[in-house]
């Protein structure tokens, strides 16, 4: 891991795009992918990995369609397998930063470069802040669950996170070698931030603005699942102590 000494005052030249991989976990995300992809070549992003998780609809087809590196699971095993799948690829094909990022066009491909930077200003991993941005249409149970997870994050690793499940995340390659994900679903996000705490990994948040159409609200989690997850992470965190 890298010092974590006067960052934002590093003097380095960073890694162009090539060496910037992006994995999407997808699943059943036909109707948006190809966009999504789109979005991310016209800023110039070309190593993209779609990770299609036993998608019962046309995601692999049309991610291929649109030029995508595309893996596919043989079950569906939820979205932190996906990205553990898609980062061991980008890992074996040389990525020098991998980039999650979702498949339902709630992230945009123009904030990437902000969390490009804090890399190459020497962090080892840039988490996205959506409430550091300019979102203003959060639904309001979502944003108590999301800032309680952040709490939780604090009082129990010290990590002082503001948003603690966002899938919009960078990692150096030195970090997602070491950041050992386990949990195959949504639980990932939460054991990623105590995994940055294990490791000693350095790290910035950015702002970074979230979609929130009508279309990547049906998609996203619902509130009984969200809850459910806050619950989970509060039951394994008492169980650590």
């Amino acid at each position: 891991m890298r010092d974590s000494n006067n960052k934002d005052n590093a003097n380095n030249n960073g890694l162009s795009k090539e060496k910037v991989w992006i994995v999407i976990p997808a699943y059943n995300e036909e109707k948006r992918i190809g966009k999504v992809i789109k979005d991310l070549h016209n800023h110039g992003y070309s190593n993209i990995i779609v990770v299609d998780d036993c998608s019962n609809d046309n995601t692999m087809k049309v991610a291929k369609q649109y030029g995508a590196i595309v893996l596919k699971h043989i079950i569906n095993r939820g979205q932190g397998a996906a990205l553990k799948t898609g980062i061991k690829y980008a890992l074996k094909k040389g990525a020098g930063i991998i980039v999650t990022f979702d498949a339902d066009g709630q992230h945009i491909a123009k904030d990437i470069p902000k969390l490009i930077n804090a890399i190459n200003q020497g962090y080892d991993v840039a988490l996205g802040n959506r409430f550091m941005g300019n979102n203003t249409n959060i639904p309001k149970i979502k944003k108590l669950i999301l800032k309680g997870g952040a709490l939780l994050m604090r009082i129990f690793y010290g990590v002082n996170v503001g948003d603690s499940h966002n899938g919009l995340r960078a990692f150096s390659r030195e970090a997602a070698m070491s950041i050992n994900i386990t949990q195959d679903r949504m639980e990932h996000a939460s054991e990623i931030i105590e995994e940055i705490a294990r490791n000693k990994l350095s790290y910035k948040e950015v702002p970074v603005t979230i979609i929130y159409d009508d279309y990547a609200i049906k998609k996203g989690q619902s509130i009984f699942n969200s809850i459910n997850i806050l619950m989970k992470m509060i039951s394994k965190l008492i169980k650590s102590v």
